[in-house]
């Protein structure tokens, strides 16, 4: 057999949990046809001697919604190794997509081409882009809510008659493609305006009841970004309660983030239990964390801790021509210093300006930690620090930026977390015969095939891309 391509001498991980092997790895016509030692010929040949030969990555969780109309390759996911992603956790809210996520409306307007109005519409907007990986996408709630009530989506519960359209809609959704449903019910998710998201104004009933529908046709994930309980007590118990008992009533696998905080280190541990408790009654609950700490990038560029303290919101109104002019006059620099050790008022919502603390910003000097905080550098060189940071970089503002680690969340760690916890498997697979730049979605009934081929993958638009359940 002659192969369109062979991968030599690499190490192979190949997503199951067995441990990493040597061997060859042998494509034709798309697909992975061999994995062991290969003698035979190919029309090209890769010598992967000393790198690992893996499956692509799925991220489970990405904004790219409004980025794919606009970015072809999927950057920055196509450089990490990763071929499928998955979006839909706010689906083109603009009013949802601009403050939560940071994406410009601006953006958002020039680069969009609004050609559609339903869910099934956008997948076929989706469909006629370019794209070099794989998309799979959710019917996100607070689009579903706007799309069915107006204005009155970010005001106040749905009607009898509301959620009635709202399911008829959620049924077209999965049988166009969906991959599911996604809500969020955080504080963290709020309009420019200062308004929730519309998805928080839904209660719970009707959240159950749009995961219902999915239980109905044994199709679909749910995907929520969770309530405000605090770290113990009656609320949390309450919310913990209400979620296992979605997963097992209505059969639909749930998954959501978990964090750990340097202010509550073990409080991701209830919702471990809760995942084992959950997949011992029966339900199926997928936790996704990091393996690294959660951090915004902040930079003269983009967001600075002091965009919103007096001196600073007029002066980073200006080009950056004018900002690094204005940095080098000592009376200016002078009111800046002073004007840093204010205190930001209000609650920053995303990568919004905040107060800084100098023991959790790092300066990014270099690719990968460790990094020295703002704070010894300053001790170091008997500096006050908002000094040192105005002195970072003084003749060019476009190429530097710091590190801010999100004080609310810390990684949990591959090694007490994985990359997916409870109650399921490996996010990859590489096993012959499954195709190239695709991943399939395993429902437990086939029998809603209504256009399910219709899986948005960039290659080849073969089989349902997304999480491998």
């Amino acid at each position: 057999m002659e192969y369109d391509l062979i991968i030599r001498n690499g190490t192979v991980i190949d997503g199951s949990g067995m441990p990493r092997y040597r061997a060859d790895v042998g494509i034709a016509n798309g697909k992975i046809a061999r994995i062991g030692k290969i003698n035979a010929r190919a029309k090209e040949t890769i010598d992967a001697d000393g790198h690992v030969v893996s499956p692509g990555f799925i991220d489970a969780h990405t904004h790219m919604d409004a980025q794919v109309f606009w970015d072809p390759l999927g950057t920055c996911s196509c450089w990490h190794g990763i071929t499928s992603v998955v979006m839909g956790n706010k689906l083109l809210v603009m009013r949802n997509l601009e403050r939560a996520e940071d994406i410009s409306p601006e953006a958002m307007q020039a680069g969009i081409k609004w050609s559609w109005t339903t869910f099934p519409e956008y997948l076929d907007a989706v469909d006629r882009l370019p794209k070099g990986i794989n998309y799979a996408a959710y019917m996100g709630h607070s689009a579903l809510r706007t799309y069915v009530m107006g204005p009155r989506a970010f005001e106040e519960e749905a009607n009898s008659e509301d959620l009635e359209m709202m399911k008829t809609e959620m049924r077209r959704a999965i049988g166009a493609g969906a991959i599911g449903f996604t809500t969020s019910r955080t504080r963290n998710h709020q309009t420019p305006d200062g308004h929730p998201v519309a998805s928080r104004l839904a209660n719970w009933d009707e959240v159950r009841q749009l995961v219902g529908v999915m239980g109905e046709l044994n199709a679909g994930i749910f995907e929520i970004a969770g309530e405000d309980t605090g770290v113990e007590g009656d609320r949390l118990d309450d919310y913990l309660a209400r979620l296992k008992a979605l997963a097992i009533d209505t059969r639909v696998p749930v998954t959501f983030g978990m964090f750990s905080t340097r202010r509550a280190p073990d409080y991701w541990r209830n919702y471990f239990t809760l995942a084992d408790e959950t997949a011992a009654a029966g339900g199926r609950m997928f936790i996704q964390v990091h393996s690294r700490s959660l951090n915004v990038l902040l930079s003269f560029e983009t967001n600075m801790p002091y965009d919103k303290l007096p001196v600073w919101r007029d002066l980073r109104k200006r080009p950056l021509a004018e900002q690094e002019a204005a940095l080098r006059n000592p009376e200016m620099r002078a009111k800046l210093v002073a004007a840093a050790y204010e205190r930001v008022e209000g609650r920053p919502v995303g990568p919004e300006a905040r107060h800084a603390n100098y023991k959790w910003l790092f300066p990014l000097v270099k690719a990968t930690p460790p990094y020295r905080s703002v704070a010894e550098i300053a001790e170091a060189e008997h500096k006050a620090v908002g000094r040192d940071v105005l002195g970072l970089r003084r003749a060019r503002l476009t190429d530097h930026g710091l590190v801010a680690p999100d004080a609310r969340a810390e990684s949990l760690g591959a090694r007490e977390a994985g990359a997916i916890a409870r109650a399921g498997g490996s996010l990859a697979e590489l096993r012959a015969g499954l195709p190239l730049g695709s991943a399939r979605t395993r429902l437990a009934d086939r029998r809603l095939q209504c256009r399910r081929d219709r899986v948005r993958s960039g290659a080849n638009h073969a089989d349902a891309a997304g999480v491998d359940l």
